[in-house]
């Protein structure tokens, strides 16, 4: 049993606290709203008043924050993670960040004899219930063998990928991808659709066919009736576009169906659906389209 923390409690941290507390590890866990943690402290999580408290009472921490912005706030301050450490103590940083700004906090939690890590993760709120997460991790090698049995805790599959700052860079080609196969799944739903396929019918027959992948899978349905809590939003799925042309840009990679997909998460901010799940970008084109949903 770990002495964990965890900050940011939200849609996939709170249940990730979830599951170490099913592990059977101790977790202090902080959140900025607090009622949206008052599930997991009735499965035994104890209530951490700031990051730094969290810090200062855990081995190991962990955090799950929706932007680099967000990651500074958590990080600065008289009660932030860093005011937390010291010796000895590890930080894992489970966001989706700027791989540089990752690195520069890294450097920072070094100074005070503790170790960071960024172990951003693939998948759904669904493959994490169903303890099928994959997990990728950077940083120092002995830092890693040291967490990996955390991390599978989390996630059955657990792979490192070298220096702080390249497990972000890896989610963040991982994710583009994502918005990029709901559009095409979506022009192949209404290109259906618009022969006489019923949208239903559609649906099945490619989310059981050769382009189903998991996240097909699990978020084609979306477009038959998205979920009451958006899993992934359009606000923080083009978070990660951006940061990918960004990527893009610096190591001159062209990325021309991110881009456009990156276009479709605009149209959809700019109709009133930012908190949307991002398979929304169905909607976006079903107008675009004529059809309705």
């Amino acid at each position: 049993m770990a002495n964990l923390g965890f900050v940011g409690l939200g849609v996939m941290g709170g249940n990730m606290v979830s599951r170490l507390l099913g592990k059977g590890h101790a977790v202090a866990g902080y959140n900025r709203t607090r009622a949206k943690a008052e599930w997991l402290v009735g499965q035994g999580m104890r209530w951490g008043e700031s990051p730094r408290a969290v810090c200062a009472a855990a081995d190991v921490t962990l955090m799950m924050v929706s932007n680099t912005e967000a990651l500074q706030v958590v990080a600065e301050g008289p009660d932030g993670l860093l005011a937390g450490l010291s010796a000895g103590k590890v930080l894992i940083d489970m966001s989706t960040v700027s791989p540089a700004a990752s690195r520069a906090l890294a450097v920072r939690v070094r100074e005070k004899g503790a170790d960071m890590m960024d172990a951003p993760v693939s998948g759904s709120v669904t493959t994490l219930q169903q303890g099928k997460l994959s997990v990728m991790a950077a940083g120092r090698r002995e830092t890693f063998e040291r967490v990996k049995p955390l991390l599978e805790d989390i996630g059955p599959k657990v792979t490192y990928v070298g220096e702080n700052g390249l497990a972000l860079s890896m989610k963040i080609a991982t994710n583009l991808s994502l918005a990029v196969q709901m559009l095409a799944f979506s022009e192949a739903v209404l290109l259906a659709e618009k022969s006489g396929i019923s949208r239903e019918t559609a649906v099945d027959v490619l989310t059981h066919s050769v382009i189903a992948s998991p996240m097909v899978q699990y978020r084609g349905p979306f477009v038959l009736k998205l979920p009451d809590e958006a899993w992934f939003n359009v606000n923080m799925m083009q978070k990660d576009m951006l940061l990918a042309l960004e990527m893009g840009r610096k190591l001159d990679i062209p990325l021309p169906t991110t881009a456009v997909a990156n276009q479709f998460l605009t149209a959809a901010r700019g109709i009133g659906l930012a908190h949307k799940d991002f398979a929304v970008v169905f909607d976006v084109l079903a107008g675009m389209s004529g059809v309705t949903r």
